[in-house]
């Protein structure tokens, strides 16, 4: 009895294990489903037409060789006031990346001529490109660096990643019915093409070939890692091979596609490993700044320079540092891995210790409170001159209204002038002798008076009419001219 128990509950166990099995299968085939119908685009693809609106993209002329100047200028512009938007839009409508994906395209379906119009299209471009930038910063009077130039002239791995999953989206947008223009300006704007050419331009206009050949060198990584994705995903897409009838020539075609293959991923291959040792070396280098020698509170790091070809750190500071400092610094060195074989140069600054720059701040200061004192007895002075001149004004006036009992001081004139009428800009008055018959003379009082410009010339009328009934009243004259 027992011993049927046992075999009846090992049945069941076996059972559930099954069960749990097919479960389990049944999870992976459903997971392995809907990965599939998520991930898969092949059944989505239209080769006919994603060739056709490639090879669309391909030629350069005409329109499209304005659009890509006129889009040249207006990144040159945006890179030369500093402003992102308006490189945006610059790269939103320029032509740049039909070339590119026809390369791609044509090594990959074995197309040679295609790929003979694509060469030829994407050098002329490049050659117009470089050609209106450098005239706009040639001739262009504001030739500052700034940050969205300088942002170009030194590639690092993130570029190439950019260059390359961007080429991916681009070439699946391409590859899909009815094509996602969205997805195409998004990856204009990622992979950023046009920025690179427009500062190799602004490089030869103002004669620095380190910019030319750094951003020519970001324009190149661009230029291939878009043009390999495109190959990888039409590729991975089966796309229909073009057969030639001359079996040599389809021979000598394929070969020479194959090549090319070859000859656009070798450089992507050492290109993506060489930018990833610099950003890694670049990475170590700022680390080791930061942490060891910037945190050191007894060290005034003036400015740090690394130059990765021969393998040295220059640091400069400010005052002297001690040989146990240096020695522990080479020591720390040790610690960055893609570092630790780079040598230190110390820059040091013998005279200006901290001591004597104390010194000099304190008598800066020192020279400071002295010109301020000066320059207080200068506007002292100044105030007393002013002073001095109104009171002789004011006893000039008082001279001539002893010589004349009917004439009003000027001064308090024009004062009171300006208080009723506070467009007045500036007012003098000049007294002139009239001979009317040529024995009679007599003497008018003209009075020049100038109003603000932003008044109407309505209101200025009225106003002139008050005035001069005012001015008569006050100098108590009849012959009385009023001019502006």
């Amino acid at each position: 009895m027992e011993e049927g128990q046992i075999q009846n509950n090992d049945e069941s166990v076996e059972q559930s294990k099954k069960v749990v099995q097919e479960d389990a299968k049944g999870l992976l085939k459903s997971t392995k489903k809907f990965l599939v119908e998520l991930l898969d685009f092949r059944h989505e693809t239209d080769q006919e037409a994603t060739i056709e609106a490639i090879k669309g993209d391909i030629p350069f002329k005409g329109a499209t060789a304005w659009i890509l100047i006129c889009s040249i200028f207006v990144a040159s512009i945006g890179l030369n006031a500093n402003s992102t938007a308006v490189v945006i839009g610059a790269m939103l409508i320029s032509p740049l990346m039909g070339p590119i994906l026809g390369i791609g395209m044509s090594i990959a379906i074995n197309d040679i001529d295609t790929l003979r119009k694509s060469l030829v299209n994407l050098a002329t471009m490049i050659v117009l490109s470089l050609l209106t930038a450098f005239l706009f910063f040639a001739i262009f009077p504001l030739k500052e660096e700034t940050n969205e130039l300088l942002g170009r002239v030194k590639p690092d791995i993130r570029d190439v990643l950019i260059a390359f999953f961007g080429g991916l989206a681009l070439i699946i947008a391409r590859t899909k019915k009815g094509t996602i223009a969205s997805v195409i300006f998004g990856v204009a704007i990622a992979t950023a093409l046009m920025p690179p050419l427009c500062t190799a331009g602004y490089g030869l206009a103002i004669g620095n070939y380190d910019y030319f050949i750094g951003a020519m060198y970001l324009f190149t990584i661009n230029t291939i890692f878009i043009a390999l994705a495109t190959f990888v995903v039409l590729k991975l897409l089966g796309f229909t091979m073009i057969r030639y009838v001359n079996s040599a020539k389809r021979k000598r075609i394929a070969r020479i596609a194959s090549f090319i293959a070859i000859l656009v991923m070798i450089p992507a291959v050492f290109t993506f490993i060489n930018v990833y040792r610099e950003t890694v070396i670049k990475a170590n280098y700022e680390s080791f700044i930061k942490s060891k020698v910037e945190a050191n509170e007894n060290l005034w790091l003036q400015r740090h320079k690394i130059n990765p070809k021969a393998k040295k750190i220059k640091l400069f500071f400010n005052g002297e540092v001690s040989a146990a400092t240096k020695s522990s610094l080479r020591n720390e060195l040790n610690g960055f891995k893609k570092i630790k074989d780079f040598k230190l140069v110390f820059n040091e600054n013998n005279v200006r210790s901290l001591d004597d720059l104390s010194v000099s701040l304190q008598r800066a200061y020192a020279d400071l409170d002295e010109k301020d004192n000066i320059i207080n007895g200068l506007q002292r002075e100044i105030e007393e001159l002013k002073l001095t001149i109104t009171n002789l004004n004011d006893r000039i006036e008082k001279s001539a209204s002893l010589q004349d009992k009917n004439s009003v001081p000027y001064s308090a004139l024009v004062r009171e002038a300006k208080i009723r009428y506070n467009d007045i800009t500036s007012m003098s008055y000049a007294s002139k002798l009239i001979s009317k018959d040529f024995i009679k003379v007599d003497t008018v009082l003209e009075i020049t008076v100038t109003w603000s410009g932003k008044l109407p010339d309505s209101i200025v009328v009225n106003k002139e009419k008050e005035l001069k009934v005012w001015l008569k009243k006050q100098l108590k004259k009849d012959n009385l001219v009023l001019k502006n």
